[in-house]
């Protein structure tokens, strides 16, 4: 079981580097990509550690809250769409 939870884990925290779109920006370079989490991790490592995962975190808060919100957007959209639809067959 740990294996399956390790590897869904593993799946996700891909998905999250996909979202980000650091597979784009790196033109899916493993080098690259590794490099920048590396630089990342100095980051989260160094004197202003604190700062750094705060700052990371604040955004990534806010990333995940916009996608939320464009997602509920997105489906009153798809309701409004279906509401007109049926009053204009009717």
């Amino acid at each position: 079981m740990a294996r399956r939870e390790r590897t869904r884990h593993l799946i996700e925290l891909g998905g999250l580097v996909q979202k980000a779109g650091l597979v784009e920006l790196a033109a899916d370079d493993r080098q690259t990509l590794y490099g920048a989490f590396l630089d990342i991790a100095v980051r989260m490592r160094g004197d202003d550690a604190a700062h750094a995962t705060a700052l990371f975190k604040r955004r990534g808060a806010r990333a995940f809250a916009d996608e939320a919100e464009q997602a509920t957007e997105a489906e009153r959209e798809k309701t409004r769409a279906a509401f007109r639809e049926r009053r204009g067959a009717e």
